[in-house]
């Protein structure tokens, strides 16, 4: 604290200044706090005092602003900045890369269809804001070598702020209970601080009043989070620059995921309208259609008692062929791999490894672990948690996540429970409802049972989603992981498990279970003894399996926008309703973003999350539903200007961060293309009728000209009414039926092996298992020569990194063999003759290799 440090009016202070009273020294961080009056006081001041004090220590300067000043009358602020000397020696300690020379190495040939491209591309200045230059390592000892015009702009705030948090995770505050405490994460759990962020360089809808001001925050929000630019490609590294390299890599993968999309989508589409023109034409849908055909099959009730017959052609108007195609996604996570590594070629993330913030061990580690032993590699003495203690642990994070995706099970078991319940409800209510009669064509028992419990499943969905965010988090914790990549690495496993079982279990019950158990007329299956298993309809489960598909995903991407943009949007209105009524100049830069929604560590986890479930949706069960990709696509394009805009508008500037790739969720993605590929097979196969369709056509039909004729008719069996239990058996059949049929391969009840297997369906079912065999073996055959064909990284980016390395080293050398020559020249007796000729052969070395 600097109580000696004058105090100016506010009122001639501008409300958009990002330093500090003198106008010169930059704010690169912001701490706050109220000086609340509990039992506590006292030891939140003393810790406050220890901490601010060591701060100065380490070489940081700070500015504190009266609660007085404050448009609440409230808060303090504490505002930090980095001198030079502080930044130069936190920039070689955390290894990072600064400009040496200008990049001489050509770019690549432009495209000639660029030009075709022009109106979805921004301004040159805002898509590559700084030229492209060699880099290296800072050193305190080479400062000449680096290109420094300005000292005060030649780390960039993104790196200051970066660097100020390394130092204020790490800084002391004092012993307590004879342990070190240290830590500005701790001091903001334990309400010694209510906040620490970096500021935004100004306000998002217009420029700053100062010329010292970048603006890129204004910038990203004219040319980037407003939705009016959604054909506009991101000005990626200017959010890279702005945001740091792991938020600009999250929207890189957003932004080309969506791309591939777009491919997605327009096949999507084709197959959607193909089928929609061709449906007229489909020689099943004429005879289900057919009233001399249709018309006349009965069909046996769908459910006992209540339910009555029924003729197939009153599902003309659902059946169709439409959802009939399969993708893969290899090409998508090939690319982008290219993709990826052209960017850490671009961002100078080549020789990155993990920062050492994410390796360094946790505070929650180091002041829950009270046992220490010596690292083999520091040689240092290093908490560490017993076996038993890590064993114990597991075993009840493993039985709360089993405990939670049974509950889930159990929930969608209640579902089912929930259909097979109301399906005879919703028939005699639709039988003898007047009012209904002329919607029956349209609004038939199974589609009301479809809806009314894929809206139900959607409400436990997200009841059991908010549940198991906090009891993830909980568990994660309990474990007590030892790193920062330790830590998000099992919460995203966690995490991920609960939302696949939550999203797909019901998807995964219409597509494989769903009318897979049912029996037969006579000898039907219940579930617990006592609800009759559910039957497709005749043209199959897969128009059931598109209305759940359609609402479990549509209304994610509904909720999840609601969320991520409203819910903020609100809360910051609140927040600031009162400082509406004040004048601008008292509502300081540190108190406009004090005012803001914390973005937090686990910001990027739920948005990668969001994705990859959507990813699943679209992957999974593309096979059932063509247009996924056209509802993802949809969806993504307001998805990207969502995140750009809450991200510029509603939250605090995150601390800058470092990331090569997507991490963990690179191979969660390549799991799930794999998954799908059998899942796709599986529904093409069980859920679809295709595969009985080509045994009838090859095999089984009589007519040469129109070898489709009849299928219907061969696909389903004959029942004798008579044979019906007490159970089963209507309460009316005013009509006199004495047969009725059923969707299945049985002899008829005049065959000596009444009501068994056909043939054919054996025939069909080895047609099946071949047709899964070969699809899968033909898919990966092609996944894996693909993935050959393709190689991670370009070739031009191989051969930029070997002339970036060369030329860097080049230039290294030749600085220390320049320097080398002073000190011979001074007569620096330590610079030895044998000296400079190991230094000029090392330059000879890098040359050959």
């Amino acid at each position: 604290m600097c109580p000696y440090l004058p105090q100016i009016d506010k009122r001639h202070e501008s409300k958009d200044s990002i330093f500090f009273r003198d106008g010169v020294r930059r704010i690169d961080f912001v701490l706050s706090y109220v000086d609340d009056l509990n039992k506590e006081w006292e030891k939140k001041l003393e810790r406050r005092k220890e901490f601010e004090s060591n701060l100065q220590k380490a070489g940081l300067e700070l500015e504190t602003e009266d609660k007085k000043e404050s448009e609440d009358g409230k808060i303090y602020f504490v505002k930090i900045h980095a001198p030079w000397e502080v930044l130069i020696t936190y920039a070689e300690v955390l290894n990072i890369k600064v400009p040496i020379r200008e990049n001489d190495i050509p770019s690549t040939v432009e495209n000639p269809l660029d030009c075709m491209l022009t109106p979805f591309r921004l301004p040159e200045k805002v898509m590559h804001p700084e030229p492209d230059y060699f880099t290296a390592p800072f050193s305190k000892d080479k400062q000449e070598l680096y290109l420094i015009n300005d000292e005060s702009t030649f780390f960039s705030p993104s790196m200051r702020n970066r660097i100020v948090n390394y130092i204020l995770t790490r800084c002391p505050y004092g012993t307590e209970e004879g342990k070190k405490k240290f830590g500005i994460k701790r001091l903001l759990n334990n309400g010694t601080y209510s906040a620490a962020y970096p500021l935004h360089d100004c306000q998002y809808w217009k420029k700053a009043s100062d010329p010292n001001c970048d603006n890129e925050r204004y910038t990203l929000y004219m040319e980037w989070a407003r939705f009016l630019r959604f054909y506009k490609e991101q000005p990626l590294d200017l959010i890279r620059k702005y945001y740091g390299e792991k938020i600009g890599i999250y929207f890189a993968w957003l932004g080309f995921y969506t791309e591939m999309l777009f491919l997605a989508a327009v096949v999507g589409v084709i197959c959607f309208l193909y089928g929609l023109f061709t449906m007229d034409e489909n020689m099943s849908s004429k005879e289900i259609c057919d009233p001399a055909i249709g018309g006349e099959i009965i069909m046996c009730p769908l459910c006992d008692r209540d339910c009555e017959y029924w003729r197939l052609n009153t599902t003309c108007e659902l059946f169709t062929s439409l959802f009939k195609t399969h993708s893969t996604v290899t090409l998508f996570l090939e690319f982008w791999k290219r993709r990826q590594a052209r960017l850490k070629y671009e961002w100078d993330l080549v020789d990155f490894e993990e920062e050492q913030q994410q390796l360094q061990l946790r505070p929650e580690y180091e002041a829950k672990c009270t046992q220490k032993k010596k690292n083999p590699v520091t040689q240092e003495m290093e908490p560490y948690l017993p076996l038993t203690s890590q064993a114990v642990r597991f075993c009840i994070s493993g039985t709360t996540v089993l405990f939670w995706v049974s509950l889930i099970i159990a929930s969608m078991i209640a579902v089912i429970v929930y259909r097979l319940a109301v399906y005879a409800a919703f028939a005699s209510l639709m039988e003898n409802t007047q009012t209904l009669q002329p919607i029956s064509g349209l609004l038939t028992p199974q589609l009301a049972t479809s809806v009314t419990a894929s809206c139900l499943n959607f409400v436990i969905i997200m009841i059991l989603n908010f549940i198991y965010e906090k009891i993830a988090i909980w568990i994660t914790d309990m474990e007590i992981p030892r790193t920062h990549m330790e830590y998000e690495n099992r919460l995203t496993m966690k995490m991920f498990l609960f939302q696949f079982v939550n999203y797909y279990s019901s998807c995964f019950y219409v597509a494989f279970f769903k009318g897979k158990f049912v029996g037969y007329p006579g000898a039907y299956t219940y579930m617990f003894n006592r609800w009759r298993n559910e039957e497709c309809d005749p043209a199959g489960c897969l128009i059931e399996l598109t209305t759940q598909l359609t609402i479990v995903m549509a209304g994610k991407q509904i909720w999840g926008n609601i969320q991520e943009a409203i819910v903020p949007w609100i809360c910051n209105w609140w927040g600031r309703r009162k400082a509406r009524s004040n004048p601008e100049n008292l509502y300081s830069r540190w108190e406009q973003d004090h005012d803001l929604q914390t973005f937090g560590a686990l910001g990027l986890f739920y948005e990668y999350l969001e994705m990859v479930i959507q990813f699943g949706f679209i992957t999974l069960f593309v096979a059932s539903f063509p247009l996924a990709p056209l509802l993802a696509l949809m969806n993504n394009i307001l998805e990207i200007r969502v995140d750009s805009w809450k991200l510029t508008t509603q939250y605090r500037r995150p601390v800058a961060a470092k990331a090569h790739s997507i991490g963990v969720w690179q191979e969660i993605l390549n799991g799930m293309a794999i998954l799908s590929v059998v899942t796709n097979a599986f529904i093409v196969a069980f859920t679809s009728d295709m595969i009985p369709r080509l045994v009838y056509y090859y095999a089984y039909s009589e007519s040469e000209d129109s070898p489709m004729s009849g299928y219907i008719n061969n696909s389903l069996s004959v029942f004798e009414i008579a044979d019906f239990p007490d159970r089963n058996k209507p309460k009316q059949n005013p009509e006199g039926f004495e047969q009725c049929r059923y969707r299945d391969y049985r002899y008829p009840p005049d065959h000596e092996r009444k009501y068994l297997h056909t043939m054919q369906f054996w025939h069909i079912l080895a047609a099946k298992l071949a047709f899964i065999i070969i699809m899968e073996h033909v898919v990966f055959i092609v996944k894996f020569f693909v993935a050959w064909m393709i190689p991670d990284v370009p070739a031009d980016v191989k051969a930029k990194i070997k002339r970036e390395k060369y030329l860097t080293q080049k230039i290294l050398h030749e600085y220390e063999l320049e320097k080398l020559k002073e000190r011979l020249c001074h007569g620096d007796k330590r610079a030895t003759e044998k000296e400079f000729i190991a230094t000029e052969g090392r330059m000879e070395l890098s040359r050959a290799m």
